[in-house]
C-alpha cells in the first residue's frame, strides 16, 4: 500500500521524468525529438530534483514491463544523469544553456533569474550597456527589482532609459533572444564568482543574531586565538550602538516601521547618545509619549532589552538591504535589571 501511495503522489512531470530515466538513451533521444524546448526544460528541472525513487514504485508505474525493470533497482535523478541524457538529444550549446538555468539563480527563465540577482551586481553590469538594452531588461524583470536597480544607475543614464521604456513597442523575438544570449554568456556565467559572500561578512552576519552574552564570549575566544580575525569581524558587525551612524533620514525611517513598545524597551537600556539620536528625530509629542512609556516599565531585564535592540537592528538591516536607508559601517548578565 505504501508503494502505491508513493506512486500516486508523483505528478505527471515526475512520472515522465522517471520514465525517461528508466529508458535507454536512444529511446530518450527519440522522445525528446517530439518535445518543444519548454517541455524539455521542465522535464530536465524535474529530473534533477527527483532524487531517489524506490524500485517498487518503478515497478508499479511500469507494470507492463516488470520483467525488464525489476533488475533496474532504484533510480536516481541527478544533474549528471540529466546532462548525459540531454546530450544525446540536443546540441551541446543547448544542453549547457538548460543545465545553467537549472543550477543558476532561482527562476525558470532568464528574466526570472535576473529578478533574483543582487541589484548592485545587475546595475554594475547594465550601466555599461546601451540604454535600449537596459530598458528591455528593466521591463522584463519584476517591477520592484527594476526599481532597486534603477536607483543604482547614473541619473543621466536613468532618464534616457526611462524615455526608451516609455516609447518602447513590442520587442522582436530575435532581439530578445540576442539579449538573453548576451546576458547568459557575459553575465550569468560569471555571477557565481561575482556574488560569492565574503566569509568574514558571513560570520559577522551570524554574530549579529547572537545574544549579547554569547556574542561577547565568542568574540573573546576569537580574540585570544586570532586577534586580527576578531578585529575584522567586529568592524563588519552592525549592533544597536551603530544606530548612531545612521543619518536623521535613516533613523526616521526606522522609527516609522518598528514596534513602538519594543523601541521603548530598547531605549530603556541604551546610552544617552542613542536615546538622544532617536528622540531628536521624533516629534515633541511622540518623544514625550516614548519617555512616559519607558518610565512606566519600571525595572526590565537585560535579556528583554537585548531582544528588543536586536529586533531593531534586524529591522534596520532589512531596510538597508531594500535600499530604503544607508548604513555607514566602521558590545551582562542575562537576568540583570535596568532601572
Amino acid at each position: 500500500m505504501e508503494t502505491r501511495k508513493d506512486y500516486i503522489s508523483l505528478n505527471g512531470v515526475e512520472r515522465v521524468s522517471l520514465l525517461l530515466l528508466a529508458l535507454g538513451e536512444e529511446q530518450v533521444q527519440r522522445i525528446f525529438e517530439h518535445l518543444d524546448e519548454s517541455e524539455i526544460r521542465e522535464i530536465a528541472v524535474t529530473m534533477t530534483n527527483l532524487g531517489k525513487v524506490s524500485s517498487n514504485v518503478v515497478e508499479v508505474m511500469f507494470s507492463d514491463f516488470v520483467d525488464q525493470l525489476s533488475t533496474t533497482g532504484a533510480l536516481i535523478g541527478t544533474p549528471e544523469s540529466t546532462k548525459r541524457l540531454l546530450t544525446k538529444a540536443l546540441p551541446q550549446e543547448k544542453v549547457a544553456q538548460i543545465m545553467e538555468e537549472i543550477s543558476g539563480p532561482a527562476g525558470r527563465t532568464m528574466w526570472d533569474k535576473l529578478s533574483n540577482i543582487n541589484e548592485e551586481l545587475l546595475a554594475n553590469y547594465l550601466k555599461n550597456e546601451y540604454p535600449q538594452t537596459i530598458s528591455v531588461v528593466l521591463t522584463r524583470i519584476r517591477p520592484e527589482h527594476a526599481a532597486r536597480v534603477m536607483t543604482l544607475l547614473p541619473d543621466s543614464l536613468v532618464m534616457e532609459v526611462i524615455m526608451r521604456m516609455l516609447k518602447m513597442e513590442s520587442v522582436r523575438r530575435e532581439i530578445l533572444d540576442d539579449i538573453e544570449r548576451t546576458l547568459r554568456v557575459e553575465f550569468m556565467s560569471n555571477i557565481s564568482k561575482a556574488s560569492k559572500r565574503d566569509s568574514y561578512e558571513l560570520v559577522a552576519e551570524i554574530f549579529n543574531f547572537l545574544d549579547r552574552q554569547t556574542e561577547a564570549k565568542m568574540i573573546g575566544n576569537l580574540e585570544e586565538s586570532s586577534p586580527d580575525d576578531a578585529e575584522r569581524i567586529k568592524n563588519l558587525m552592525f549592533t544597536f550602538d551603530d544606530m548612531l551612524k545612521l543619518d536623521s533620514q535613516g533613523i526616521q525611517a526606522v522609527v516609522r516601521v518598528i514596534d513602538k513598545t519594543k523601541l521603548a524597551l530598547a531605549l530603556k537600556g541604551a546610552n544617552d547618545a542613542i536615546k538622544e539620536k532617536f528622540f531628536s528625530n521624533m516629534s515633541e509629542r511622540a518623544g514625550k509619549l516614548m519617555r512616559e512609556d519607558m518610565q512606566s516599565m519600571g525595572m526590565v531585564r537585560v535579556k528583554d532589552v537585548d531582544e528588543a535592540q536586536n529586533y531593531i537592528v534586524i529591522t534596520t538591516k532589512d531596510l538597508a538591504n531594500r535600499g530604503e536607508i544607508v548604513i555607514r559601517k566602521g558590545g551582562d548578565a542575562e537576568d540583570a535589571l535596568i532601572g
